[in-house]
């Protein structure tokens, strides 16, 4: 019994190798196909992971670019002006009253605010609401029309463009909107050295005196 065992695992064992030495380097299609996709898929992997890299970044780079626009815009510069008025509204329009050419100058065009206001208050608004500045003279016929336009009001003085700097000998004359100091119409001991800074116009008369900038007057635009 135990010599036909052993002829029978040695008939199994020669069988054995004569198929491995028939076919040595060989290889089922199924193995090769199995081969090929083992060595191809690190490579799928590699594209795969580096595709996401790349969306991942340009995701952080788009992210970040709105982040530092947001930060950009919030940090703007603005005026102390615009802080102090961030509830700023423009006159009503029963505040106002329009001059609209005068002799000598037919497109000039000149607006009255009756609502009081500080002397930086009044050049900010005609500024911001109508494009211009506060009222610049330049002459005693432009004077004159002005008089008459506000003299109505119910109050002594409105503010025009006038402001003065220095004092005594160094004392300098300026409009607002940058013209020349070229004409002057002023009251009896004015300018006053206690008076102020800033000029206003008397509404009986039309002279100029000095008033300090914080007055709240009505005051002249001019566009």
């Amino acid at each position: 019994m135990k010599l036909l065992l052993l002829a029978l695992l040695v008939g199994a064992v020669s069988a054995l190798h004569l198929m491995r030495a028939d076919t040595p380097n060989s290889k089922s299609p199924l193995e090769d196909k199995s081969l090929t996709r083992e060595e191809e898929w690190p490579t799928q992997e590699v594209e795969d992971l580096l595709s996401g890299e790349l969306m991942e970044l340009e995701e952080a780079e788009g992210s970040g670019s709105k982040e530092i626009s947001e930060e950009e815009g919030a940090v703007q510069p603005v005026s102390a002006l615009d802080i102090a008025n961030n509830s700023f509204q423009c006159p009503a329009k029963e505040n106002t009253v329009e001059l609209l050419g005068i002799p000598g100058c037919k497109t000039c065009h000149y607006i009255l605010v009756t609502a009081a206001a500080t002397f930086s208050e009044a050049r900010n608004v005609c500024q911001r609401c109508y494009r211009g500045s506060l009222v610049s003279i330049h002459s005693s016929i432009s004077n004159y029309q002005i008089q008459c336009f506000v003299q109505k009001l119910n109050q002594g003085q409105v503010w025009i463009g006038g402001w003065i700097s220095g004092s005594g000998y160094c004392k300098r004359f300026y409009w607002v909107d940058n013209s020349s100091w070229n004409f002057a119409n002023w009251a009896k001991c004015q300018p006053s050295a206690h008076g102020g800074s800033c000029v206003s116009m008397c509404v009986q008369g039309g002279r100029w005196r000095t008033s300090h900038c914080c007055k709240r007057l009505p005051f002249v635009c001019s566009r």
